[in-house]
C-alpha cells in the first residue's frame, strides 16, 4: 500500500507533466487548419488566375520551417520566462543586437569562433542584465524590458553608426548557409537551423521535465510567495531564467545574421518580440505564469509563419497580416483568462 505522501508526489508529478506538455493538441490542430485554409486559397487563386500552385510545395515547406526556427528558438527562452511569471519585451531588439555584434566582429577581422561566440554571449549578457534589474530594483518585468528594449536598439545603432553593418565579404560561406532554406546536401532536407532548434527544444523539454531547476521555474511562476516559503531562492531562479533565455536570444541572433547573409540592420529587430511572445501564448503559455507548452509553442510559431507565408502568396498585405496575428493573440489571451477564472471557481 502506498503512503499518502507517495500518492501526493504522484499527483504532483502528473500536474507538473500536464503543465509542461500543456494542450499541444490545440495549437497543432490550429496549425493544420491554417495550413489547409491557405492551401485551399492558393488552389482557388491558381484556378482563377492560371498561375501555378505555390503554397503546397516542398520549397514552401522548407521556407516555413526555416523561418519558424528563428521564432521558435527565441520562443524557447520566452517560454521559460513566461512559465516563471515574467515577460521580455527586449527580445526583438536583443536578437538584432546579437546579430549586429556578430557582424561587427566579422567586419573588424575577428576569427569566426570569436564572432559567433560574441553574438551568443551578448544574448546571455542581455538576459543577465534583465534578470538582475528585475530582481534588484523590484520592478515588474514589463517596465524593465521595455526600457532595455530601447537601450539595446540604441547600442545596435551606435555599433552600426548609424545604418547597417555589412560583413558579408568577411563571413564564411558555411555561416551564411546555416539558415539557407534549400540546404545542401539534400539529405538534410531542411536548414541546419531547423535541426539545431529541434535539438535545443529537446534539451529544454528535458530541463523542464526532469531537473530541479525546471520544477523551481514552475513553482516561481505558479506562486512566488509560496515558492519562497518552500526555500526556493526566487531572485536567483529569475536571474537564471532570464540568462538562459538570453542564450536562446543569442542563437536567434545567429540565425538572423545568417538569414541576412551578414548584412544586418539593428532596426530589423523592432516588432519581433510580439511574434515571439505570440508563439508562446498561442501555444498555451499563460501570462499569469506557472504554465507553458513546449510542443504547443512550436505549433504556435508554425501558425504565425504559415499566416505570414500564406498571406504573401495570396497577395494579402502586411497590414492585414498584422490584424490577423493580433486577433489570434487577443483570442489566445482571452481564452487563457477564461480558463484561469474557471480554475479559481
Amino acid at each position: 500500500m502506498t503512503s499518502v505522501a507517495e500518492d501526493l508526489d504522484g499527483t504532483e508529478r502528473t500536474a507538473l507533466l500536464t503543465r509542461i506538455s500543456g494542450s499541444a493538441l490545440g495549437p497543432f490542430l490550429g496549425l493544420i487548419l491554417v495550413f489547409s485554409l491557405f492551401a485551399v486559397g492558393d488552389i482557388v487563386r491558381s484556378n482563377m488566375t492560371g498561375k501555378r500552385v505555390s503554397f503546397l510545395t516542398v520549397s514552401t515547406g522548407q521556407q516555413l520551417l526555416r523561418d519558424s526556427s528563428l521564432t521558435a528558438v527565441a520562443a524557447l527562452g520566452m517560454l521559460l520566462i513566461i512559465i516563471a511569471g515574467g515577460i521580455d519585451l527586449s527580445v526583438g531588439t536583443g536578437i538584432a543586437l546579437c546579430a549586429t555584434v556578430t557582424a561587427w566582429l566579422f567586419r573588424e577581422g575577428y576569427p569566426t569562433a570569436a564572432a559567433l561566440f560574441g553574438g551568443v554571449a551578448t544574448g546571455c549578457l542581455i538576459g543577465l542584465l534583465n534578470g538582475t534589474l528585475i530582481t534588484s530594483l523590484k520592478l515588474v518585468p514589463f517596465i524593465v524590458t521595455l526600457g532595455t528594449m530601447s537601450i539595446l536598439r540604441g547600442i545596435g545603432l551606435i555599433l552600426s553608426n548609424p545604418l547597417r553593418i555589412n560583413a558579408s565579404a568577411q563571413t564564411p560561406d558555411w555561416v551564411k548557409e546555416l539558415q539557407i532554406a534549400y540546404h545542401e546536401p539534400k539529405w538534410l532536407m531542411v536548414s541546419t537551423g531547423v535541426w539545431l532548434t529541434l535539438l535545443l527544444s529537446i534539451a529544454v523539454a528535458v530541463l523542464l521535465k526532469y531537473s530541479v531547476f525546471g520544477r523551481r521555474v514552475f513553482a516561481v511562476g505558479s506562486n512566488e510567495a509560496t515558492a519562497r516559503l518552500c526555500g526556493i531562492n526566487v531572485a536567483k531562479t529569475q536571474i537564471a531564467v532570464y540568462t538562459v533565455a538570453g542564450f536562446f536570444t543569442g542563437i536567434a541572433g545567429l540565425f538572423f545574421f545568417a538569414m541576412s547573409s551578414g548584412d544586418v540592420d539593428p532596426n530589423d529587430g523592432v516588432g519581433k518580440e510580439l511574434v515571439v511572445i505570440a508563439a508562446v501564448v498561442i501555444g498555451g503559455g499563460s501570462l499569469n505564469g506557472g504554465r507553458g507548452s513546449l510542443p504547443g509553442m512550436l505549433g504556435g510559431a508554425g501558425i504565425i509563419k504559415t499566416i505570414t507565408h500564406g498571406c504573401t502568396i495570396l497577395g494579402i498585405g502586411t497590414r492585414y497580416q498584422q490584424v490577423i496575428i493580433g486577433t489570434i493573440i487577443v483570442t489566445a489571451v482571452a481564452l487563457d483568462q477564461l480558463r484561469q477564472r474557471r480554475l479559481r471557481e
